[in-house]
């Protein structure tokens, strides 16, 4: 196991600034592919763990309020005692604030009907206490089955500044940086 004193030694800094993740993750698209072959060919418990204590250490140190980069881009589901919870808080009626921000689809899944989501301010969640669930778990890297979700995490690792770094050290600690070298 790894400690945590061993991932902030590997981790010198952390990379904040969104235009060189961007530029960087352009760089590297054909590195990310690779490195996600070589995720779907390892060990998924191990991966796993490896995600989380990286994650336990990179996602603390980044305050996503000065972004809000998932904000202005991600569409957000909603779940029903989400919008009783949230139409209180506002002070409306469940059904007026349905039809103010939230669209339903055949199926009866909410999501929010506006990107950028209605209540960022800035870089800020207006509602930051009571924010969705979705938004309150992203980028999900707490959660089993990292393998699995891959392909999406790398979809959004030129737009988190915490995904970018939580990828660059499972690069290192899964040893596809040693075998990628050779």
């Amino acid at each position: 196991m790894v400690s945590f004193a061993a991932i902030m030694m590997t981790i010198k800094k952390l990379e904040t600034d969104r235009d060189y993740i961007k530029a960087l993750a352009k760089e590297r698209e054909d590195e990310n592919d690779a490195f996600r072959g070589f995720i779907r060919n390892s060990n998924g418990d191990l991966i796993d763990l490896l995600v989380q204590q990286i994650n336990a250490v990179v996602e603390p140190a980044i305050d996503c309020t000065a972004c809000g980069a998932c904000c202005k881009t991600l569409m957000i589901n909603v779940e029903p005692p989400e919008v009783e919870r949230l139409s209180s808080r506002l002070g409306m009626a469940p059904g007026e604030f349905k039809q103010q921000y939230i669209e339903e689809s055949l199926q009866g899944q909410l999501v929010v009907n506006q990107v950028p989501c209605h209540f960022l301010a800035g870089t800020r969640c207006s509602v930051y206490e009571d924010r969705f669930s979705e938004c309150r778990e992203f980028p999900h890297l707490h959660r089993k089955n990292f393998k699995d979700r891959m392909f999406g995490t790398l979809v959004h690792y030129a737009m988190c500044p915490i995904i970018f770094n939580v990828v660059e050290e499972l690069k290192i600690r899964s040893g596809f940086k040693d075998s990628a070298a050779k």
